[in-house]
């Protein structure tokens, strides 16, 4: 199409002044950015309404509803300027709708980018500054398409030719591949993105299968997408088998344990041995399954701190699990009461100690044990289960203990103090004598 350069542009907008359809054009331009931001607030309000959305799914709502408006906009105005360009001129809508379509571009992408490396709802420095350079060259081609220099350095472009080997690009060919490059696997990013989330909101699948489902779509889609794009520039496919028996080759050499990684990963999602929230010890490293990625597992222990270990050690290592089958764990402790206590009353008052505290099961009693005859006193211990071993034991074990503690204290019953008698035997005692009393001779 060609371009209107800014004086006659500027002429036909004097133009416009003295015609009646100025005021068919502003009605337009106006009705149609009311309309715009009608509907995109409308599109939040809707989807704004359910409370329990989380942090980042609210993020990705009003970043939405950010892009409808432009969108709905330019819609609108190439309606109107389809419709008037009838009867009248529509110079107005002619420079209003590449501005609201560099606007759409830019909210566009700003969409894409965020719900893609953003999904926390975090930005981040290096994220604000790619946003500030895009939408600084957008406004820049914007200024220079109204300008009508846009097909000057188009042309300046195309025929800018670069020697690849035996073959001849232009600088216009590498800059379009390189645009639809990046689109397409930007796309497909957002895609795998979306498909994710959707995964994971599907409660009736397990929660493996989602993650394998998750990865599996999202490696396809970037798959698709780099071959598409690849075959829009021009390149010739049958040149990936090189780049693929390369490949081949530099795993089977020096990403051995990368791809051991890799197939570890998929093997840990499929047998569905680990899961989110098992509580599991591999190796020296014990806590929560937080997060199964395709290469390492996060595991965070009840001290807060988290370990990335990798898949291989999950598959090569024997792994405890806690909570695979049946998060019941059955946990114990001990106590000395002295030789002149009643047995049998001591025994029942731990099983009904242990029995107050809320994190024991009641559906498996506590039982107290006899163990042995210690030097100290008779050595008793309490054995009892919780549900719940992802929120630590060593709380639970400090509750029982001071429910014991209490208990034999109400009822009198002696715990007693380790006690150590040391006596000398066939040793000779130096008496101490006073020097200045004189010692009698026998």
């Amino acid at each position: 199409m060609k371009q209107i350069p800014l004086s006659a542009l500027w002429n036909d907008l004097l133009g416009d002044l003295r015609d009646a359809g100025l005021m068919w054009q502003l009605g337009a331009l106006v009705l149609s950015v009311g309309l715009g931001w009608m509907l995109s607030r409308l599109v939040l309000a809707r989807l704004g309404q359910r409370d329990d959305r989380t942090a980042m799914a609210r993020f990705g709502v009003e970043s939405f509803a950010r892009v409808i408006a432009p969108l709905a906009i330019v819609l609108l105005l190439w309606l109107s300027q389809i419709v008037l360009g009838r009867w009248y001129h529509v110079n107005l809508l002619k420079v209003a709708l590449p501005i609201w379509g560099s606007l759409a571009v830019i909210r566009l992408t700003f969409y894409l980018l965020r719900r893609v490396f953003a999904r926390r709802g975090e930005i981040g420095a290096a994220m604000l500054t790619f946003e500030k350079i895009f939408q600084l060259l957008v406004w820049v081609a914007f200024a220079l398409y109204i300008t009508g220099y846009w097909d000057d350095i188009y042309r300046y472009l195309d025929r800018s030719e670069l020697h690849l080997g035996k073959s001849r690009v232009t600088v216009a060919e590498i800059l379009q591949g390189i645009v639809s490059v990046v689109v397409t696997l930007v796309l497909a990013m957002w895609a795998g993105t979306a498909l994710e989330e959707r995964l994971m909101g599907v409660d009736t699948l397990n929660s493996n299968v989602r993650v394998v489902l998750a990865r599996v779509g999202r490696a396809l889609l970037i798959v698709v997408a780099v071959l598409f794009s690849l075959n829009l520039v021009g390149i010739d496919l049958t040149v990936l088998s090189v780049f693929g028996g390369a490949l081949g080759v530099g795993l089977g050499l020096g990403l051995q344990k990368i791809a051991s990684n890799y197939v570890s990963g998929f093997i840990i999602l499929l047998d569905r041995s680990l899961q989110i929230g098992d509580m599991i010890t591999v190796d020296k490293y014990s806590g929560r399954v937080a997060r199964i990625n395709t290469r390492y597992t996060v595991l965070q222990g009840l001290d807060g701190v988290e370990s990335i270990v990798p898949n291989e050690m999950f598959v090569s290592s024997a792994v405890q699990n806690t909570t695979l089958t049946n998060k019941e764990v059955w946990l114990s402790t001990k106590v000395f009461v002295s030789y002149d206590t009643d047995l049998d009353f001591a025994l029942k008052l731990l099983e009904k100690a242990a029995a107050t505290v809320p994190r024991v099961l009641q559906s498996r009693p506590p039982g107290a044990t006899l163990l042995g005859f210690a030097a100290d006193g008779l050595e008793l211990q309490v054995g009892f289960w919780i549900g719940d071993p992802e929120n630590g034991r060593g709380g639970v074990t400090s509750d029982v203990n001071r429910a014991i503690w209490k208990a034999l204290k109400e009822h009198e019953v002696m715990v007693p103090y380790p006690a150590r008698e040391m006596r000398i035997i066939g040793a000779a005692t130096a008496a101490v004598q006073d020097p200045e009393i004189p010692q009698e001779t026998v």
